[in-house]
């Protein structure tokens, strides 16, 4: 009988330490948001796959407009703006995806746009604040049917959100850990990369499911980018990280120049090698890493003067600095 009794109080300690566990932390539902993180959308038209306009040009304008301009009759062939954006800015980058345009605009609003007419498939919205910037240097991330973003549209943290590519509305959404998130996320193997503060996070992209977060001891503010194997993401500090994609752990790391940090979204990862910038006050730097064994192959200086942005095109490596000097 004593043993009995043991055997059932600790049964019971169980099932109360099992319903203990945290509850997920991933929403697929609006009924689970509050009005200034809820999705709101509307279909205009079915998404199709459109032939690319190759005679024309997408630019964005100083008021946040996005406009296609025929390079043959010199002239605007379409216009699209947000409704009610506070702040006249073009914050974000377009993602072109089977002649469908997805444009984020700085109040939250996320269109998917035809290439050729500039016809509105459908609209969403991240949330309903109207007074601040909710989308901001973000890149839509299409993949598996789904638009990926991150909007900090809470003052006490931000939300990584999977859209349904068809009409726009919500797949899933994560409530990250802290505010001011403006790095976009990165697929991977059908998982979805991203950072946070002092973590790193791995979520099925799917399904939203957390698969794993990893803390570091400086805040995470790198761009994550892939060489097919691993996942490789810089701190605010100066070190860069290259991870397993699947647990997150460590397989080495790389130290920036001591007075040099800032890597954000300049690096790229192109045939097994980064190429990433450190800025600093008085020296700014391009590393080339090897991707395998974090073994530097390279580094150029770049005196009283910053790196700002960095892309890889073929066999060379372009950019421009702070002071408009265009680098090859």
């Amino acid at each position: 009988m004593k043993h009995k009794l043991v055997a059932l109080l600790f049964v019971f300690a169980f099932a109360n330490i099992s319903a203990q566990a945290p509850a997920s932390k991933t929403n697929y539902t609006n009924s689970k948001l509050p009005a200034e993180e809820a999705v709101t959308n509307k279909s205009l038209k079915p998404l199709k796959k459109i032939s690319l306009d190759d005679t024309s040009i997408l630019i964005y304008d100083y008021d946040g407009s996005l406009f296609s301009w025929d390079l043959e009759v010199e002239s605007i062939v379409w216009t699209v703006k947000a409704s009610d954006a506070n702040s006249e800015m073009c914050a974000n980058k377009i993602t072109i995806q089977d002649g469908v345009v997805y444009i984020p605009f700085v109040n939250g609003e996320i269109y998917a746009v035809d290439n050729g007419t500039g016809a509105i498939f459908w609209k969403s919205r991240l949330g309903n604040i109207k007074d601040q910037i909710v989308l901001k240097d973000q890149t839509p991330i299409i993949a598996n049917g789904k638009l990926f973003i991150t909007a900090q549209n809470q003052n006490q943290s931000s939300n990584l959100y999977a859209l349904d590519l068809k009409d726009g509305s919500l797949a899933w959404n994560y409530k990250l850990d802290t505010p001011n998130n403006d790095i976009e996320p990165l697929f991977f193997d059908n998982k979805i990369f991203t950072q946070s503060g002092n973590n790193v996070y791995c979520f099925e992209a799917n399904t939203g499911k957390l698969l794993n977060q990893k803390s570091f001891d400086e805040t995470m503010t790198g761009k994550p980018v892939t060489d097919g194997e691993s996942v490789f993401i810089a701190g605010d500090k100066n070190w860069l990280y290259a991870l397993k994609p699947n647990s997150l752990d460590v397989l080495w790391q790389f130290k920036i120049d001591e007075n040099q940090n800032n890597v954000k979204e300049r690096i790229v990862c192109h045939d097994k090698k980064l190429y990433f910038a450190g800025q600093g006050p008085e020296v700014s730097s391009i590393y080339a890493v090897d991707s395998k064994t974090g073994t530097q192959l390279w580094k150029t200086n770049f005196k009283g003067d910053n790196v700002e942005y960095i892309v890889k095109e073929v066999d060379n490596l372009w950019g421009y600095t702070q002071k408009k000097k265009l680098l090859n």
